[in-house]
């Protein structure tokens, strides 16, 4: 099964460069682009919208970093509560069975 989602995982990766190949052969245009405060020179269109995919990806990362550090924090205090609870718990079924005539 292992295998079988080696070979799935690399078609979908031959198949994503293939179209990203084809994407930049159909979109060789030389544009500017105009940022309002300051003009870039010409370059394809293909790699100005594989910029923009590139910083729209670590900015959306970025973005995300705060709420997964939020998240971790509370698992571990989560884990951590519930390890105490289980030396508790454990604690109380020794202490129960030494009581018992």
């Amino acid at each position: 099964m292992r295998w079988f989602k080696g070979v799935v995982l690399a078609i979908i990766l031959l198949v994503v460069l293939l179209l990203g190949i084809l994407f930049a052969v159909n979109n060789q245009q030389a544009i500017p682009l105009d940022l309002i405060w300051i003009e870039l020179p010409s370059a394809s269109l293909a790699l100005w919208l594989l910029l923009s995919l590139a910083c729209g990806m670590l900015l959306g990362m970025l973005a995300m970093t705060g709420i997964y550090l939020r998240l971790r924090t509370l698992l571990t205090r989560a884990q951590r509560h519930n390890q105490q609870q289980r030396k508790e718990l454990d604690r109380l079924r020794t202490q129960e069975f030494k009581e018992a005539p």
